[in-house]
């Protein structure tokens, strides 16, 4: 995939049209008028033009012609005017396909009102719900898909082929995103990257952490296939009378596989009589063409078919060679799915700056008053931000996301959504509506504005804040016990009593409650209910025997801190609530940005704790080999997430 990486610059020039000359601040200037530029509908008519093009004459007719695209936008306003763009062009140039587009909530342009299953369903006889979105890409006809976030990280089609970027990638949102293209398929080849916002050092400095291997190159000379196809003769392997008698076989319809192996048997035979050194130098060479011809082809036409007959041959032959001791044979690598595996970082790797996630200081627990625990809340924001990201984030940067969350909180919408969903639902509607909010303090706080959408990292990081301390705030325990047991959301009926017997367990029973904390902070976050049954009959947590609310709260923290440690207890937020005249527990557990093990009273099952997770509505724990996959999925983007893993060899 990335061996087959383009990257294009825009050049352009703006007119003033008045006659004064205004001043304005330089940043912040320069800042909107690129925005300008960007969602101007010539800029993005431009870029379509070359998307389409590009498809018709290098992609259209891969995979058996079932080939399909991705374009990948800044925003949900791009995408809806990139999808309005694609559908103008298409019907312009009498292409036959058609377009889909993803994105989230209600996007409003110039008066207008535009949602994922509104667009999509323009000119069709039936609506198509955001949900079957997905599946109605896989029909044959479809064959674009403009998004702006939804999609691109989870998205499963084998089919696709292209991807169009026109959006800042960074870290292991680059990584994830452009992902989506190794999904494998019988006949995909040289899949492809069109990149109109990135470099290609960019890129690189974004994968290297993650693949031992050399990712890209600025500039490709065409003449390097001459080059080395000049040096694979001169190895004297194969001649150019064995590609030809391969090729006229392999362009034979009728011809049967093993005429194809009786082809390359010459060349095999004479590749088994090097010596080691120079077997290693012509496999090298062998898949140097092969790739360097796969990534020129998709952006040139060649007039010489000595060319691609030679791509032909050898790209069979590199499948019959004795593979290199140092790498994956390549009838392998053609067949493995890149995110099955997780890589270790290596010395070449940690270019950018890493960030750390920062521990925050746990919170208070005040069960009947809000007001200063909300101030608290939103210091703690700032205060990790700076630590994790070297800001120095003051009282007017304060004042910005009081202005957000002030604003999200009148939001009844959202309120209904946060009481009656689970997490991860009220998740889909926070999103676009945080992005809207954060729009607005352009002109109030344009510093804190940039950072957030500049910055990938940073603007995922404040929005999950956000979001935890926004959930922490909304959800009523009367409302989660009209749910059910979820990814996010479970019932314990007690702390430390054992109800069976009546008894005191501060052991498993208070284990089985940490169990699930952990299992929640180390996943998506989620609510866990303590005084609850699983049929969700309110026991109450009189029951644990404890002395009062707050004695109950004190317990619980304690436990969590010395079972889970100091920073699991600051990612979770305790408070009392009264249902049905008995006194239940809301532990809300965030989203963790570190791996977070459970040792409790010696029943871990392994020596630095057990880690675990939420699969559905159960909690899990993982074994050593699913551990070193989740925490590469799950916290990748955390260094100590990697150094963690080694632990686990």
């Amino acid at each position: 995939m990335l061996a087959n990486y383009t990257t294009y610059t825009a050049y352009w020039r703006l007119l003033k049209r008045i006659e004064d000359d205004p001043r304005y601040d330089r940043k912040k200037a320069e800042y909107l008028l690129k925005s300008f530029v960007d969602l101007h509908p010539h800029a993005i008519g431009e870029k379509i033009a070359i998307c389409v093009e590009h498809f018709a004459a290098q992609v259209a007719g891969a995979i058996g012609g079932r080939a399909k695209a991705m374009i990948v936008t800044r925003s949900r306003l791009h995408a809806v005017r990139a999808k309005f763009a694609l559908d103008r062009y298409l019907a312009a140039k009498g292409h036959p396909w058609k377009a889909l587009v993803a994105f989230s909530g209600t996007v409003r342009d110039q008066g207008q009102s535009y949602t994922e299953s509104g667009m999509n369903s323009a000119g069709q006889e039936r609506v198509i719900g955001e949900r079957q979105t997905a599946a109605e890409f896989e029909k044959p006809e479809y064959r674009f898909l403009v998004v702006a976030s939804k999609f691109q990280t989870g998205f499963d089609q084998p089919l696709l082929h292209t991807m169009y970027v026109d959006k800042k990638l960074g870290g292991v949102n680059a990584v994830q995103t452009l992902s989506r293209l190794n999904r494998t398929h019988p006949g995909k080849q040289g899949a492809m990257v069109l990149d109109f916002a990135n470099g290609a050092d960019e890129i690189r400095k974004a994968f290297e952490p993650y693949y031992e291997t050399s990712l890209l190159s600025e500039e490709t000379d065409p003449n390097l296939l001459y080059e080395v196809q000049g040096r694979l003769l001169d190895f004297g392997v194969f001649t150019k009378d064995d590609v030809e008698a391969f090729t006229r076989v392999y362009f034979d319809r009728k011809a049967a596989q093993d005429r194809l192996y009786a082809a390359l048997e010459p060349a095999r035979q004479r590749f088994a009589d090097l010596v080691a050194e120079e077997a290693g130098d012509f496999r090298g060479q062998l898949t140097d063409y092969t790739r360097l011809y796969a990534f020129l082809s998709q952006v040139l036409t060649f007039a010489d078919p000595d060319l691609e007959k030679l791509y032909v041959f050898a790209r069979h032959l590199r499948l019959l060679l004795p593979a290199d001791p140092d790498e994956l044979p390549g009838e392998v690598q053609q067949n493995i799915d890149m995110e099955s595996f997780r890589l270790q970082r290596t010395s070449q790797g940690g270019i950018e700056l890493e960030r750390q996630a920062a521990p925050l200081d746990p919170a208070g627990s005040k069960p009947h008053g809000m007001a200063d625990e909300e101030l608290e809340a939103l210091s703690r924001i700032i205060e990790a931000l700076n630590e994790r990201f070297g800001l120095n984030l003051g009282p007017e940067h304060r004042v910005a996301l009081e202005q957000i969350r002030s604003a999200l909180d009148a939001d009844a919408g959202l309120d209904a959504s946060a009481r009656v969903n689970t997490r991860e639902n009220v998740r889909l509607t926070f999103d676009p509506k945080v992005e809207d909010k954060i729009q607005e303090i352009v002109e109030t706080n344009f510093e804190l504005y940039k950072r957030i959408t500049d910055d990938p990292d940073f603007g995922r990081a404040l929005k999950n804040f956000l979001f935890d301390d926004y959930i922490r705030r909304h959800r009523r325990a009367d409302d989660l016990l009209k749910l059910k047991e979820s990814k996010t959301l479970a019932f314990k009926s007690s702390l430390r009593w054992n109800l069976k017997e009546e008894r005191e367990d501060d052991e498993r029973v208070t284990h089985a409650a940490l169990k699930t904390i952990a299992a929640f902070l180390n996943t998506e976050g989620g609510d866990l209910l303590i005084g609850v049954a699983d049929d969700r009959t309110v026991l109450g947590i009189e029951r644990d025997r404890l002395e009062s609310d707050d004695a109950f709260m004190r317990h619980l923290t304690e436990a969590v801190r010395h079972g889970l440690g100091d920073h699991a207890a600051a990612c979770i937020d305790l408070k009392t609530q009264v249902v049905g005249g008995k006194t239940v527990c809301l532990t809300s557990c965030q989203r963790s940005p570190e791996p977070v093990y459970l040792r409790w009273k010696g029943l871990e099952k392994s020596r630095d704790g057990d880690l675990y997770v939420r699969k559905g509505a159960r909690t899990v724990r993982l074994g050593a080999k699913d551990v070193r996959q989740h925490l590469a999925a799950r916290f990748a983007a955390d260094d100590r997430a990697s150094a963690l893993c080694g632990e686990f060899e």
